[in-house]
């Protein structure tokens, strides 16, 4: 049977009714919330779930299904706007760390083993699952339209097997998060030094950021979020308390993507205006009185030394 069972009674089957866009509309005025113009909320709700839209009503409540008094429809908006600017703008240091990753992953991987040896079992951890990853990368093979795969297909024997540079271009980032959990010890370290990162710190940030990458992915409400995968924290005390407040909120995932992409000496200039971005974005945050808090953000966040430092040394 679906679903957890408390122990003592049943939970209750899902009887809420289907609401038309007018319901909605009057239901969240009935929770309080000032909607100045219904037409410009019912055009707004025809366009974005209801369900979707009430994940960002939460910070704005007083109690469950109660917004603080004098709430307005456009300040909720706003937080929702905020949020896809902001998944945009991860998204794109994402993309630069991600293709960072790979090549990282696929040049020592080449240079260690050879351009086939991710097939050997002897090259992971003993307790890596080789044989159901491998057969995962040959499905990604087989599936893959990418020039280069159909090149090499019809040019080589052996395929699906094909080299491990090859390999790091097609899997999934978090095909790519498990072959590195998987790896050696030797060969963390290697890669992990690049980044100036202990090896266990460096896989734990790709577990981490592969899950921020599907929530952005999948639209996901990221401003606000208490996030369940956490990143394992270097031992630095600027990675510490009071400088990190926690690691389970949005200022760590910005402060992570920082500090790869200025060892990435081909993009320190955007990374210099990805900053001055995310900086003028969150000076406009949503309209919450814990807005900052929310956000998980340090107090002078803005001269955080991990923040502003284009250095390699920390």
């Amino acid at each position: 049977m679906g679903g957890s069972m408390n122990k003592s009674r049943p939970l209750p089957l899902y009887q809420k009714p289907w609401l038309s866009l007018d319901d909605q509309v009057y239901q969240l005025q009935s929770r309080g919330m000032v909607i100045a113009d219904k037409q410009v909320a019912t055009d707004f709700l025809r366009h974005v779930n209801y369900y979707r839209f009430s994940g960002f009503c939460l910070a704005f409540e007083s109690s469950r299904h109660q917004f603080h008094k004098g709430v307005t429809f456009e300040q909720v908006k706003h937080a929702y706007d905020f949020d896809r600017t902001l998944r945009d703008i991860v998204t794109e240091a994402l993309e630069i760390v991600e293709l960072d990753f790979r090549c990282a992953v696929a040049y020592h991987f080449g240079n260690q083993y050879g351009a086939f040896g991710h097939r050997e079992t002897a090259n992971f951890f003993r307790k890596f699952d080789h044989v159901k990853w491998m057969n995962k990368l040959y499905n990604e093979a087989m599936r893959s339209k990418e020039r280069f795969v159909t090149h090499f297909k019809t040019t080589y024997s052996g395929f699906p097997d094909i080299p491990v540079w090859v390999v790091t271009e097609i899997m999934s980032f978090g095909a790519l998060s498990h072959m590195c959990k998987g790896m050696l010890k030797c060969d963390k370290k290697i890669i992990a030094q690049r980044y100036n990162l202990q090896p266990l710190d460096w896989v734990s940030w790709l577990h981490h950021l592969t899950y921020v990458r599907n929530l952005c992915a999948h639209h996901g409400r990221l401003w606000d979020r208490i996030l369940s995968i956490k990143p394992q924290l270097p031992h630095a005390k600027v990675w510490q308390q009071p400088y990190m407040p926690g690691n389970n909120r949005l200022f760590t995932t910005l402060m992570i993507l920082n500090y790869i992409m200025v060892r990435c000496p081909a993009v320190v200039a955007f990374a210099t205006e990805w900053r001055s971005r995310v900086e003028k974005l969150i000076a406009n945050p949503p309209a919450v009185a814990n807005a900052t808090q929310l956000m998980g953000l340090a107090a002078n966040w803005q001269t955080h030394p991990l923040w502003k430092s284009t250095s390699l040394a920390n």
